[in-house]
């Protein structure tokens, strides 16, 4: 992951350029740093100063990274960082903090990007099951599994994965990657905390002994 991609291609998308924190028209009080500012404040002071975006953009930039790259690869997980945050930052003025926090946007833009790549992600997971090699220790997809299952069964829980349908896998990935909690998996997906759970208990049924269930009984 590169810093410069995502930066570049908000540059180029029309995005806010890089400067010091809390600079004209921010929205930190007197006497505090912009960045100390709570999810909430930021999402307004973004509105007034565009500028200001640069702090979500380091905020949590890194945790959807890792997010797409765990469900896609490396290249494709740079790519949808970069493309969530132009896109965020173009829709920023329809952000509505009434209606949920910063984090769960931003994670519902990056799974619905990922949503146009599901068939390379299941042929990913399918890869995986077929050749029942360990990922190398570290990698994306390392820990994808590891954050559902135990060593032993990767190439069983690799194949389960991809036959999950796409509502299915998104609510278990978030959980287990993004770490997002039931409710803020129904901000990002836009979804009732009714849905989520039934969806995520389809997924654990799918899953079956495959699945670290101690995982998911956030």
């Amino acid at each position: 992951m590169t810093a410069d991609l995502a930066s570049g291609r908000a540059r180029h998308a029309g995005g806010p350029a890089a400067h010091p924190a809390g600079g004209p028209g921010g929205g930190a009080r007197d006497g505090e740093p912009a960045g100390g500012m709570d999810d909430a404040r930021l999402a307004a002071a973004i509105r007034r100063d565009p500028d200001l975006f640069t702090l979500v953009y380091d905020r949590y930039f890194r945790d959807v990274y890792r997010y797409a790259a765990g469900r896609l690869d490396t290249q494709a997980g740079e790519d949808i960082a970069a493309e969530t945050f132009c896109t965020a930052f173009a829709t920023r003025d329809r952000f509505d903090p009434e209606r949920g926090g910063l984090r769960p946007w931003l994670f519902g833009i990056a799974t619905n990007l990922i949503a146009r790549h599901r068939r390379q992600e299941a042929r990913h997971y399918r890869a995986l099951s077929r050749s029942g090699a360990q990922p190398a220790e570290g990698s994306h997809e390392n820990g994808v599994l590891t954050a559902v299952a135990a060593r032993r069964m990767r190439p069983e829980l690799a194949s389960a994965l991809a036959s999950l349908n796409q509502g299915e896998r998104d609510v278990l990935l978030l959980l287990a990657l993004a770490q997002l909690g039931h409710d803020e998996i129904a901000e990002a997906l836009g979804i009732s905390y009714g849905t989520v759970g039934s969806r995520l208990s389809r997924a654990r049924r799918k899953l079956g002994k495959a699945l670290d269930k101690e995982k998911f009984h956030g």
